[in-house]
């Protein structure tokens, strides 16, 4: 039997067909590219569970989740790049996966079409935990791609439904683990993997035995299995490598599948990403001439506004600041910066506010992006400012200028810019 036998299946059965004749197929196999899964996706999930938190209460999208909602606390200050670091896993280890994904997917495929499609009740939960499973996984690869992309083509809200589709994900996940993982453990004892990787194509077979996933009439191999392996492997090691200059900044230049990830040109010292420049944003530059702007400060006794001269000029009770910290966005890209600027809790101290427990923060933005809420840890921390110049030079317009949030370890979209006020709260 060769591979261009067109011979019709045996009795329905689509594996006899030409479909499905791959002789590499098989649990084996399968079995391998799931352990990689068993062990990559729970991180992404967690990791992007960790994501939502970092938003703070009240503040993640989407909102109203119901039972959903993981339980409130304040993400870790310390270390500063810790929001850095699992946003980056997130997004980078959730690309480097899909080559596996598809793959497993490939691997499995002859099964979905096995008769009779359902045998028992088992069975049948099996089939609706994989339909959901299948179903949730390329639905969160399709919107997560599309999401940092920026392409929203999709007409309903990414936030929600990519939050609300890993929740279904994480429950098939879980179901088709419990239903599988023996006969999984099972398939690996059969092969052994250092055997399979020295194993040339001359010599490649189908497995004996299988069930569904393997070929009542196998063609010749093409591709041995650990031709295959190294296909797939090879696959994520390029993605990898073309993702992550997201977050080593110096492999950045190779970034191309990141609309926001490449080194933008722009004003010494303001060379990192921009998600949304100054005329996206619909910002008034004369609303931010440093001539008339002024910084209002509220919570306090009465209304405090300072100039940006008076917040360069330092001094006791507003000295300048300085710290090397992370600016990271949900879409997966970051960059690591020196900032000087004022104290957040200095500038409470100011408006007469000692022990603030939030602060509002408003901004020119007339859009969603113009207000932002900083539980009282954020507020407090020594490292916690108000921007006012990167790397020794001023803002630039599309990076906030005359002022912008930085805090560590804190969502890009938190890091407010254009700042017109801030309202230090005790309540």
């Amino acid at each position: 039997m060769t591979e261009t036998d067109t011979a019709p299946p045996v009795g329905g059965d689509l594996r006899a067909g030409p479909r499905f004749r791959s002789p590499i197929r098989g649990p084996w196999l399968t079995a391998v590219l799931g352990v990689v899964l068993l062990v990559g996706l729970p991180v992404v999930a967690v990791t992007g569970l960790l994501d939502y938190v970092a938003y703070g209460a009240g503040q993640q999208i989407p909102a109203e989740v119901g039972l959903l909602r993981p339980p409130d606390f304040v993400f870790p200050l310390d270390p500063p790049w810790l929001f850095r670091l699992t946003q980056g896993v997130h997004v980078g280890l959730g690309l480097v996966l899909i080559p596996v994904v598809l793959a497993k997917l490939w691997s499995v495929l002859p099964a979905l079409f096995a008769s009779p499609p359902v045998r028992s009740a088992a069975h049948l939960l099996e089939r609706l935990s994989l339909l959901l499973l299948v179903g949730s996984i390329l639905f969160e690869i399709v919107t997560g791609v599309l999401n940092i992309q920026y392409d929203y083509v999709f007409g309903f809200s990414f936030y929600t439904a990519h939050y609300l589709g890993a929740w279904v994900f994480m429950a098939a996940f879980a179901v088709h683990v419990v239903l599988k993982l023996p006969s999984a453990a099972r398939a690996l004892r059969s092969r052994s993997l250092r055997t399979e990787l020295r194993t040339p194509l001359s010599r490649t077979r189908p497995e004996e035995g299988g069930g569904d996933l393997v070929a009542d009439r196998p063609a010749a191999p093409t591709v041995s299995r650990r031709g295959a392996l190294a296909v797939v492997g090879g696959g994520s090691l390029l993605i990898g490598a073309l993702t992550v200059g997201q977050t080593v900044e110096p492999l950045r230049p190779l970034a191309f599948l990141l609309p926001r990830g490449r080194v933008p040109d722009g004003p010494p010292g303001n060379d990192f990403p921009v998600n949304r420049t100054a005329a996206a944003a619909g910002i008034d530059p004369s609303a931010v001439d440093p001539g008339g702007w002024r910084l209002e400060l509220t919570g306090g006794p009465a209304p405090v506004l300072l100039d940006r001269a008076r917040l360069l000029a330092g001094g006791p009770e507003l000295p300048l600041h300085t710290a090397t910290l992370p600016l990271a966005c949900v879409e997966g890209w970051s960059a690591v910066r020196t900032w000087t600027g004022v104290r957040l809790r200095d500038l409470a101290a100011v408006a007469g506010v000692a022990a603030p427990t939030a602060a509002i923060v408003t901004s020119f933005d007339p859009g969603g992006f113009g207000r932002a809420a900083l539980p009282g840890a954020r507020v407090l921390h020594p490292d916690s400012m108000l921007a006012l110049h990167v790397e020794g030079h001023d803002l630039s317009l599309d990076h906030g200028f005359p002022a912008r949030i930085i805090t560590p370890s804190t969502p890009g979209v938190q890091c407010t810019k254009w700042v017109r006020a801030i309202d230090f709260r005790t309540t």
